[in-house]
């Protein structure tokens, strides 16, 4: 299977778009008339959709819910049930067998991790948000390979949020350190994160007002009570 480092190296000199890479990743699929199998983080049910949508076609794709930073352990539970249902709901509207598999929720780690680091009271986007990313992405490498996977990757770089060339750096350094290939994208490109939307409204998906670190929330004002009050509610309705 073909190493997005091969279409990269050839770009000296200039800002990689990873969108680009992406598209050249699958035109090389299709010459090989070949389907990879992908195992892709998605931190929440929205950044899923439109990344299904567009990459189902090419690849047969599996969700990785690991996401240990998510704070309440109720809005966890909440995010984790809403992407599943997802994933069921796009399946049957689109005829796709996109599988979906949830890691083990440890936010100790995650809040430790933070806290020793020193990164507890980093603005959000800064060294705590590369953490983050790190400890997912590697998350999500190590899978892949125990599970016999082709690529690894993330849908976060449909959130113009976040930063998709970091997000990218990340994800290829960990490629090395793994017997799986790093999956480039920049899945907000090409009206990607404004399909997100539309498919949200279409089919009622939740979206979360704080990425879920409690960090963060806490530097944002989010009522985190509230939130854990109407997480509670919406798992005590669909019990």
């Amino acid at each position: 299977m073909m190493d997005s480092m091969d279409i990269i190296s050839n770009l000296k000199n200039q800002t990689i778009n990873y969108d680009s890479v992406l598209l050249k990743l699958i035109q090389t699929w299709q010459k090989e008339e070949t389907r990879p199998k992908i195992l892709l983080h998605s931190c929440c049910a929205p950044c899923s959709t439109y990344t299904l949508e567009f990459l189902t076609d090419y690849a047969d794709v599996t969700i990785y819910f690991a996401n240990s930073n998510i704070y309440p352990e109720s809005e966890y539970k909440r995010r984790a049930m809403v992407q599943q249902e997802f994933v069921d709901t796009f399946n049957r509207e689109y005829h796709k067998e996109v599988a979906f598999i949830e890691a083990k929720y440890e936010p100790n780690i995650f809040i430790q991790t933070m806290t020793k680091k020193g990164l507890a009271n980093e603005p959000e986007g800064g060294a705590r948000c590369e953490s983050c990313f790190q400890m997912r992405l590697d998350i999500v490498a190590e899978e892949a390979q125990k599970r016999g996977f082709d690529y690894f990757g993330s849908a976060l770089t449909i959130s113009p949020k976040k930063d998709a060339q970091l997000i990218n750096t990340i994800g290829l350094d960990i490629q090395k350190l793994y017997d799986v290939a790093y999956l480039p994208s920049d899945f907000k490109k090409r009206g990607g994160y404004q399909r997100s939307i539309e498919l949200c409204k279409e089919y009622d998906v939740y979206r979360q007002c704080y990425c879920g670190c409690v960090f963060a929330a806490k530097k944002q004002g989010i009522d985190l009570k509230t939130i854990n009050k109407e997480a509670r509610h919406y798992l005590k309705e669909i019990e």
